[in-house]
Formats: structure tokens, C-alpha cells, sequence
């Protein structure tokens, strides 16, 4: 029934144009496993997690992070997706944890779940990411670098510790709520949102390179990026865009 139901969410992302990489058998099986809850497969047809991991070249035994990891949906799948032979680190930073308890709890829940996962809750100055990663994720957090609790450099001192974590060729995956082009930074306080110009220069600063940028996975015309993420007219359907960077080897 999982399977089958992974198999319409990719036949409908077709249907509409969008650009389908081809979806290994782990990451298949990964949105099928039976421990995931029903309130994250629901999500599924909007987040994409299937085209999206394949994008980000996920595969069994590798060590990955997932990077800011919110309620745990994109954790949850890496698990199985890398499988018992991988390993999967779950951060979820001081500074969140403080401001909402429930971001501690819910990574807790995750860990309990799935034994190939390790969790992180560093602050962000020192997130503690061990070497040889495979893969770093970020989804729809990145701008939340750049709220005004921290200071101005986190995002470029975030950016140089996951480049240092990543073994030479790993993955450095981003995606984001897209802010309209030329926005200031001021955006990721008032709307939740990023120009994704302003990520490219960062993490190119830190010594990646990019070679994918996908506006049309996440995409959504219908979005004119006037509203803040959360209001209820775009919420669940903003028009995001996701880059993939590679340390050199």
C-alpha cells in the first residue's frame, strides 16, 4: 500500500511537468516503512521526499545529518534510507530547543524510533558534526540562520563547520522558501524566507560548489512571495527552491 501510494505521488509529479529524478529502491522503501506516521506520509505529495533524496544522491550505508531537523520528517526517512549499515545525525540546535521545548521532545521521540540515529543539540557557534559526512540536509531552516536572535556571521560559521564535517566530494543540500529576487535579509524575520541568491554566495564563500539548483520541484508560480510562510493563503504551498553544493574532493 506504501509502495504503491509512493509510486502515485511520483506518476502525479510527472503528470504536472515537474522534472522526476529517477528514485532508488531504498529511498522507495524508506517512505513505506511502517514506523513513520500517518501525519508525515500525508506530507508527502507536497514535500516530494522521494525525488528530492534522490537528488541528494542518499544511499544505504552512508553517514549523513539532517540538519536542523524540526519535527523529524526528513530524519525518519534517511533512517531506513541508509539503513543499519548507515548513520544518521539528527540536530537540533541549543538555541531552538530553548526557545520551544517541544523541538527537544520531538528529536527525542525520533531517536527512540530508529537505532541508527544519533542526536546533536549543540548550539550553532559549535554544532559539533563529526567528520566523513556523506550528506548535509537543511530543509526550510536555512533563513533561520539569519533571524535577528543571532549574530551576523552564523549562517557563514555554520556554512564552514558543515563544509569541514563533509568528506571531499559530500553533499551540502539546502532547500529553502524562496523571497523575491533582491530581497534584503530582513526577510527571514518578517516572512520567513530567503532570496536564494543570498544562500549561493554564502555557501560558495565557504568553499562549495554548486552544481544543482531545482526552482521547479518545489516550486510555485502561483506564490508572489509578498506573504509570510506561516500565513494561512500559502502555507503548505510556498515556492521554494533547493541547491545542491559538493565540497571538492
Amino acid at each position: 500500500m506504501a509502495r504503491n501510494l509512493v509510486v502515485s505521488v511520483l506518476a502525479m509529479a510527472a503528470f504536472a511537468g515537474v522534472a522526476v529524478a529517477a528514485v532508488p529502491e531504498n529511498l522507495t522503501a524508506a517512505l513505506g516503512d511502517q514506523k513513520r506516521p500517518p501525519a508525515d506520509s500525508s506530507r508527502d505529495v507536497a514535500r516530494k521526499p522521494a525525488e528530492l533524496l534522490a537528488l541528494a544522491e542518499v544511499k544505504p550505508g552512508q553517514k549523513v545529518a539532517d540538519f536542523m531537523m524540526g519535527g523529524g520528517y526528513f530524519t525518519r526517512i534517511l533512517s531506513p534510507a541508509v539503513g543499519p549499515s548507515g548513520k544518521v545525525y539528527a540536530y537540533q540546535s541549543a538555541e531552538f530547543i530553548k526557545f520551544r521545548a517541544a523541538y527537544g521532545a520531538e528529536q527525542s521521540s525520533v531517536v527512540a524510533d530508529y537505532k541508527n540515529v544519533t542526536p546533536l543539540t549543540a548550539p550553532l557557534s559549535a554544532v559539533g558534526l563529526p567528520d566523513g559526512l556523506d550528506l548535509v540536509l537543511t530543509v526550510q531552516n536555512y533563513h533561520d540562520m539569519h533571524l535577528k536572535p543571532f549574530p551576523a556571521d552564523t549562517a557563514d560559521g555554520v556554512n564552514r563547520q558543515v563544509f569541514k564535517a563533509l568528506r571531499p566530494g559530500g553533499l551540502y543540500v539546502i532547500v529553502d522558501h524562496a523571497a523575491a529576487a533582491g530581497s534584503p535579509l530582513t526577510v527571514a524575520d518578517t516572512q520567513h524566507r530567503i532570496d536564494e541568491a543570498i544562500v549561493k554566495k554564502e555557501v560558495e564563500a565557504a568553499g562549495f560548489k554548486l552544481v544543482a539548483a531545482d526552482d521547479k520541484l518545489l516550486g510555485n508560480p502561483a506564490d508572489d512571495h509578498s506573504k509570510g510562510v506561516f500565513d494561512p493563503s500559502i502555507r503548505g504551498k510556498t515556492d521554494q527552491f533547493v541547491l545542491k553544493f559538493r565540497k571538492p574532493k
